[in-house]
């Protein structure tokens, strides 16, 4: 089987590569061995987009901004891990 593909499409006239370079390392520290690839993806007219092997997960204009770095790894977790515990980041607002 193999393993997802996280794709990040950034606007280079923004100057967002920075913000998504950032975005890839914080995926691939947290599923270095779950994921199989980060892709940075430049582009232009104001887009920034996440998916998920194919499927759109973020996009700043729909979803109003950008994903923090919670958000960001608690998509990713849900889809391919949804079993997975994030440890800090999940700890807050947990009920328990």
């Amino acid at each position: 089987m193999s393993k997802p593909e996280l794709r990040i499409t950034y606007c280079t006239q923004c100057n967002w590569l920075l913000r998504s370079a950032w975005m890839a390392a914080e995926v691939l520290t947290t599923f270095g061995l779950e994921i199989g690839a980060v892709i940075l993806v430049p582009g232009t007219g104001d887009i920034f987009e996440i998916s998920l092997d194919g499927e759109l997960t973020w996009e700043r204009r729909r979803d109003g901004g950008f994903p923090d770095v919670k958000a960001l790894k608690q998509l990713v977790r849900d889809r391919i891990d949804p079993g997975r515990d994030l440890g800090h980041i999940d700890s807050h607002g947990k009920a328990g």
